[in-house]
């Protein structure tokens, strides 16, 4: 839950002033967590109901939570339409979740194979042994 609500504020923080972070206001971080926390929500709902494992449908589910969320918490800057900015939040909110579980994954499937290279077991020392 916590990191659907962190990639979809930090998407929607980094779009609002166009990646000048900079520029970044109080109000900016109000809005993103705003837009964070609303489209955290829907998705984790949302990937609860489906199930599914889908590194890819995961992204796709919050990108597409935080593209609605942020139309409606607030008007776009990018763009001629209003919709532009909130498509470009989603789509760096689906890059982003993608990217954070594609390193989680690769750093995870690393681990087994250093705890294997040890010259000795690891054994868990219980009431004195």
């Amino acid at each position: 839950y916590l990191e659907n609500v962190a990639e979809s504020g930090a998407a929607c923080l980094v779009t609002m002033v166009q990646g000048n972070v900079l520029l970044l206001a109080l109000t900016h971080w109000v809005t993103a967590a705003q837009t964070g926390f609303l489209a955290g929500t829907a998705a984790t709902a949302a990937i609860a109901l489906t199930k599914t494992e889908s590194r890819l449908v995961l992204a796709g589910i919050l990108g597409l939570s935080t593209a609605i969320v942020d139309y409606f918490v607030h008007p776009g800057m990018i763009g001629e339409h209003h919709i532009t900015e909130a498509i470009v939040t989603g789509v760096g909110a689906a890059v982003l979740s993608y990217a954070v579980a594609t390193i989680i994954a690769a750093y995870r499937a690393r681990r087994p194979r250093e705890a294997a290279e040890l010259d000795e077991p690891v054994r868990d020392v219980v009431d004195g042994e």
